[in-house]
């Protein structure tokens, strides 16, 4: 059964329950949601913008927990409702629905998992999709369809073209170069790791794994003898590393600059967790690129090329909304957003315009780990995998393809699709 809280300005809470509340626990769920009023009615009518039943979203999971700890029994998902005035009303499909009326199958689940697909035509299915495969990828995988005697199944064509993106391979980076009808010793992946191939100096891993790490300082730690009980503090010194790590969230943030942004900022810090054998996040930079925002009258540089029709959000947009994503998932995690730099710029000479239409996003930081574990284990067989997180659905899927061409390419619902959404509370709970 579901009971709905009103917590006025529109907010309703709606409360899945597997047995009736007591009356000794409505006093404190009144009091959770703000001095809450308690809806009698089974069902509302109106229009309600709030999560999808399938999603269970963190807000929730955290908000269980906590009626659990006050001694609230039988509580099995609490989500929050918005109410408006119409349905034209904006909010993230991917995440959200806008509900003609709450009843009591609100959180009830009927889906029926689709069919396998076999295609039949690989390259139909490439454009439909947004898979960006180049024609000799799709002859490679009409040869591997031959071979096979059958059709690929969608989850084989689509996974294909996430491992093998430029976004994932790097196949420009790490392609042959020919300049002058001569081919060069090395690609531009080499000549950035050459760099520390000569120079390693205290550098004690790099290009391997989801981090680098350099040696750090002997470190005087101060924890409990054995971490699985009770037990006396002590003082121990380890020799440590330290983490560094960037990376760029360009595409997501160009069209969704708050969750491009913030799964960015979380991305590095899920990074610098997996590095080695597990090592500590501490602080997080960003960097942003944005063509010009014409925020203010009177900046003359600015004027040099005309404003021009945004794809997606407007560079002043972008740098608002991707500032609070960055900061938000550091917040929510716990890990402080200490520094960053903005650059804006565009140019037109010879006929030709330049400027950060497609932005760019860097998301870095710093953190701490033992050089003891710094280094990854070789998987054996018999080894067990256990994949940790929250569940996991049909978002962001595609990003690695979708990444890899120009931003507009493809279908706006394609793009919007292939954005990851931030979910550090699940992250801290990993981390945890």
């Amino acid at each position: 059964m579901i009971q709905f809280f009103d917590a006025g300005h529109g907010k309703i809470y709606a409360v899945g329950l597997s047995q009736e509340l007591p009356q000794q626990d409505i006093p404190k769920l009144l009091w959770l949601f703000g001095n809450a009023k308690t809806i009698d009615s089974k069902e509302l009518k109106g229009y309600f913008v709030g999560p999808r039943k399938e999603m269970i979203t963190p807000w929730s999971t955290n908000a269980v927990e906590i009626t659990q700890n006050m001694g609230v029994a039988g509580i099995q998902r609490i989500e929050e409702f918005e109410q408006v005035e119409s349905e034209n009303v904006a909010y993230d499909p991917m995440l959200q629905v806008l509900y003609k009326g709450l009843n009591q199958s609100l959180f009830t689940i009927d889906i029926k998992p689709e069919p396998v697909l076999y295609i039949e035509d690989i390259a139909s299915y490439n454009q439909q999709e947004g898979l960006a495969l180049s024609q000799e990828e799709i002859d490679y995988l009409n040869d591997v369809s031959t071979q096979l005697g059958r059709n690929l199944t969608d989850g084989e064509v689509f996974g294909f073209s996430q491992v093998n993106s430029e976004h994932c391979r790097h196949k420009i980076f790490n392609g042959v170069f020919i300049i002058d009808g001569q081919e060069m010793p090395s690609s531009l992946f080499k000549l950035i790791r050459k760099t520390s191939e000569q120079n390693p100096n205290k550098l004690v891993s790099a290009y391997k794994d989801n981090v680098a790490f350099i040696e750090g300082p002997v470190v005087e730690q101060f924890a409990q003898k054995t971490q699985d009980k009770a037990d006396w503090f002590e003082t121990k010194d380890f020799e440590s590393v330290i983490s560094l790590k960037a990376e760029t969230h360009n595409f997501p943030t160009t069209v969704e600059p708050f969750n491009g942004a913030a799964t960015g900022s979380g991305g590095e810090i899920r990074d610098r967790m997996a590095g080695g054998k597990g090592s500590m996040p501490l602080a997080g930079t960003a960097v942003y690129m944005t063509s010009y925002s014409r925020l203010e009258e009177g900046r003359d540089w600015e004027a040099n090329m005309p404003e021009r029709k945004w794809l997606y959000q407007t560079p002043m947009d972008i740098l608002i909304k991707a500032s609070n994503g960055a900061s938000d998932f550091g917040n929510k995690f716990g890990q402080p957003l200490i520094a960053g730099s903005v650059l804006t710029f565009e140019h037109e000479e010879g006929g030709k315009k330049h400027g950060f239409d497609k932005v760019i996003m860097m998301a870095g930081g710093i953190g701490y780990g033992k050089k003891a574990d710094a280094l990854k284990d070789t998987p054996e067989v018999g080894d067990k995998v256990v994949v940790m997180g929250g569940d996991n659905y049909r978002i962001g899927m595609g990003g690695g393809a979708v990444s890899s061409v120009d931003t507009g390419e493809l279908s706006s619902g394609i793009e919007l699709n292939a954005i990851q959404r931030s979910n550090p509370e699940m992250q801290k709970r990993v981390y945890n």
